[in-house]
């Protein structure tokens, strides 16, 4: 869907070097197949694309996370799921801030795009470290194209908004960041269960941690 050009967004700022994924690369898991790939961004931080599909091509899924080590940004969390006939476009900032951010470069893309259908995420454990200009939206197949624009405009807002971040010190980011990833690990989350059901506790404490946000390298 996004995911490959997402990546030439990022690319065009922070250069991206692949890093080695290992065996989570490729994973099969529940009826769908999952493409891992993971990146350490230039000046950002470090970036993990999973794109995953199954169900003979019923269920295409998305997921782009953005842990900013070098700048002090949000960690960033984007899901793209299209499913019978439906279209979910997901985009959660979480408070990894070591002091106040201006995002109002997001919260404007927030209000451009109020009129697409909201989506009810239901409470999670996470919701208060979940900042405000978090967007969930869930519409038809049919809107895709104005999903396509949204989701491409936040992207580009939140690399508007790492213009004015401070460079940071990446040992204070990463620590803020781990008290995100340990409380998956430890209360899960709905992405994060499927994982765990299907790989146990140890590998998926590895993914999370060295692949999927980098909190441990």
């Amino acid at each position: 869907m996004m995911m490959e050009c997402m990546c030439e967004m990022l690319q065009g700022v922070y250069p991206l070097t692949e890093l080695d994924c290992g065996g989570y690369a490729r994973q099969k898991l529940n009826g769908m197949t999952f493409r891992i790939r993971a990146f350490e961004a230039q000046g950002l931080g470090h970036v993990s694309m999973m794109q995953a599909a199954g169900f003979f091509g019923l269920m295409v899924m998305d997921t782009l996370i953005i842990n900013p080590t070098r700048l002090d940004l949000p960690l960033l969390s984007y899901d793209r799921v299209l499913a019978m006939g439906n279209d979910t476009l997901i985009y959660e900032l979480y408070d990894t801030l070591l002091a106040p951010a201006n995002l109002s470069t997001l919260e404007n893309v927030q209000t451009r795009y109020e009129e697409l259908p909201a989506h009810d995420l239901g409470q999670h454990w996470y919701d208060p470290i979940k900042l405000p200009v978090s967007l969930a939206k869930k519409g038809k197949k049919s809107q895709r194209t104005a999903f396509d624009v949204c989701a491409r405009e936040y992207l580009d807002a939140y690399l508007e908004a790492a213009k004015s971040a401070s460079v940071c010190e990446p040992a204070a980011k990463q620590e803020k960041a781990a008290v995100y990833v340990e409380g998956l690990l430890t209360h899960g989350g709905p992405s994060t269960d499927v994982f765990l059901k299907a790989l146990g506790q140890e590998k998926t404490e590895t993914l999370f941690r060295t692949v999927l946000f980098g909190t441990i390298k």
